[in-house]
């Protein structure tokens, strides 16, 4: 008979709704916070508690929405932060920089993508919620949503 065990997350997650009624823990096919469903959405078969507490972060900090795509990369650092300092201390779990810092490298180039120019590549403005403006030329360009899909960035009259 082969000794089966459970992964890490199911001691760390089995905790969770005791120490935090206000919010719903949902098995899902990744790790994310919905804000409409005050649910923290979790991959039951692994063994990352970091992103659990990651997610867990962000539903503690009240994080909802952004205005420009900068405040959603303040946002994951600040996630990122509560989870490293306060919850894995709560927890004894350990949060490893390069993992941190992984996870900010996506979002940091999903940041420097949507922000190059798609006429010179210079670095652009961010105007309102998915339009960008170069600095150097002065074109404008809409982007898609493009956080988990391809990024699309369209070129708009002047």
């Amino acid at each position: 008979m082969v000794a089966t065990t459970m992964p890490l997350i199911s001691s760390l997650i089995s905790k969770l709704p005791d120490d935090f009624p206000a919010y719903t823990f949902t098995p899902a096919d990744d790790f994310f916070w919905s804000p409409e469903k005050q649910t923290v959405f979790y991959v039951q078969e692994s063994d990352d508690e970091a992103s659990l507490l990651h997610e867990l972060a962000h539903a503690l900090l009240g994080h909802a929405s952004y205005h420009k795509d900068i405040e959603l990369l303040d946002m994951e650092r600040d996630a990122w932060h509560h989870a490293a300092t306060d919850l894995a201390a709560r927890y004894n779990v350990s949060i490893p920089v390069d993992q941190v810092e992984d996870s900010l490298d996506t979002y940091r180039d999903w940041l420097h993508a949507r922000s190059t120019c798609p006429h010179c590549a210079a670095t652009g403005v961010q105007t309102k919620k998915r339009d960008y403006k170069c600095i150097a030329c002065f074109t404008k360009w809409r982007v898609n949503d493009a956080r988990v899909c391809a990024l699309r960035r369209y070129t708009l009259p002047n």
